[in-house]
């Protein structure tokens, strides 16, 4: 006898866009253990105005995956946020759980628009802040 509790294949329209406590205002909610009853997946877009960025941050336990649909998005992570990189349209980006990172847009005048999947199924729940890095990288005001 099937239950509503069986998996089953399902269209989801994206939610109402909300603000991630990383920082980020422009989430729209897309696969995740509410909509869908994901048990290991998040997947979401995200639109970073320009000049936006998060908060330093990671991930506990998670993985995150990437894909630019539009403009360029950079960041700054490891240990002490030393390293640097530049995603461009059309490129994928992969972030090892427990990595410390700082996204944000380094255009002043376009969006950057990407598709994230997470292995956590419920996406705020694994953002771990970290504030006390953000002075190790230089990243312009808005």
């Amino acid at each position: 006898m099937k239950t509503d509790a069986t998996p089953t294949c399902k269209i989801v329209q994206a939610t109402e866009r909300f603000h991630g406590k990383q920082g980020f205002s422009n989430y729209t909610g897309a696969i995740s253990a509410e909509s869908t009853g994901a048990k290991s997946i998040c997947m979401h877009l995200l639109t970073m105005a320009p000049g936006e960025r998060a908060k330093a941050h990671m991930h506990e336990h998670h993985e995150t995956a990437i894909y630019c649909l539009k403009g360029e998005g950079a960041m700054w992570y490891g240990e002490k946020l030393e390293k640097h990189l530049l995603l461009k349209a059309g490129e994928f980006l992969y972030i090892p759980a427990e990595m410390p990172h700082w996204p944000y847009n380094p255009s002043v005048t376009e969006p950057c628009v990407a598709v994230l999947a997470r292995t956590d199924p419920n996406e705020q729940e694994s953002v771990v802040l970290l504030p006390d890095l953000e002075k190790f990288a230089s990243i312009p005001q808005k």
